[in-house]
């Protein structure tokens, strides 16, 4: 009799643990927190980031003759989605005056540069102090070959960036374009609050990275990023056939187009310093006469898709033309206002 209640009693507590140990589960799961997205990485994890809900276009409108147009409203564009019509929440034409900029200047150091690194320096050098207004914008410098080294942080002093620039005395072994891009786009840009502009002086060839033309256009392209690139193809020796005379020279140039036009941005494809020196100027005034518009995706899913974008002008503004970037994957990002 002794041996069967001691028996019950066991099986009891058996059972009674099983049931303790669900439910104690259950209430665990009901109890346990959302997860919360893990920081970006590079990025402070205190730092105010906000999930995009809206898209930023920085939008730039040229004549037939190439020459930026100003005075135009919000009712002069109109923008779709996917070919869905957007509406258009906010509109400034006075970039130029109140916009910071955040600028990444990105210099190839890989072999196939060799013997034009003093043209590379004196480019970004001539670059910097066109664009970059003292005490108001702020540039990073970094280079990038089978390394990627950030040279100088983001800073509005001159002599600072002009140390880091002519400071550079070594050539690397690979290429690392597409990466640089990412890594710079994904740690540095993501995270200031202005315009953010990335310029890479490179010859285009890519030799090392883990990432693709495709991924660096994308993050480009998520962070709000407008890339302008700068052929050194060419050196001091001549011109390179370039987009602005309607043709390209070879896959590479090809690459550093698309990479430029599909975030907004232009490639310039020459190696005669005063050339390149109207050049910097164009991309000086760009910045100054463009035109920002935000509005909020009809379709406000993050299902990864890629959302192509379209801005046109009312009205039957013939021979305008209007440049910004192409598109954005919707995914759950976050990048600060």
């Amino acid at each position: 009799m002794t041996s069967s209640i001691s028996g019950f009693r066991c099986r009891f507590l058996f059972v009674f643990c099983i049931l303790f140990s669900a439910l104690v589960s259950v209430q665990a799961q009901q109890a346990k927190p959302k997860a919360t997205p893990p920081p970006v990485s590079g990025q402070d994890p205190d730092s105010i980031t906000t999930f995009i809900r809206r898209v930023r276009l920085p939008i730039t409108v040229v004549d037939k003759k190439g020459q930026f147009v100003s005075g135009l409203s919000q009712s002069d564009f109109l923008v779709s989605e996917d070919k869905l019509p957007q509406k258009i929440e906010t509109f400034s034409d006075d970039l130029g005056q109140v916009s910071q900029l955040y600028v990444a200047v990105l210099m190839d150091t890989s072999p196939s540069t060799a013997g034009k690194l003093k043209f590379e320096q004196e480019s970004a050098m001539n670059f910097i102090q066109t664009v970059v207004r003292p005490r108001k914008d702020r540039v990073l410098f970094a280079t990038f070959d089978h390394e990627i080294v950030l040279k100088q942080d983001f800073t509005d002093k001159l002599d600072l960036l002009d140390r880091a620039v002519f400071g550079v005395k070594k050539l690397g072994t690979q290429t690392a374009l597409y990466d640089a891009i990412w890594q710079f786009c994904d740690e540095k840009l993501r995270s200031v609050s202005g315009r953010r502009v990335l310029v890479v002086i490179t010859d285009g060839e890519d030799t090392y990275s883990r990432a693709d033309l495709r991924e660096a256009i994308d993050i480009a392209q998520r962070t709000e990023t407008t890339i302008f690139a700068i052929s050194t193809k060419a050196g001091l020796a001549g011109a390179v056939p370039g987009v602005q005379m309607g043709q390209v020279h070879d896959k590479a140039d090809s690459n550093l187009v698309k990479l430029a036009e599909e975030t907004g941005g232009m490639a310039f494809f020459t190696g005669d310093m005063l050339a390149l020196e109207k050049s910097f100027n164009r991309i000086n005034k760009e910045l100054r006469a463009q035109y920002l518009v935000t509005y909020k995706p009809s379709n406000d899913r993050y299902d990864g898709s890629f959302r192509r974008i379209e801005v046109k002008l009312a009205n039957g503004r013939d021979g305008l033309k209007v440049r910004t970037k192409h598109g954005y994957k919707a995914i759950s990002d976050s990048v600060r206002p």
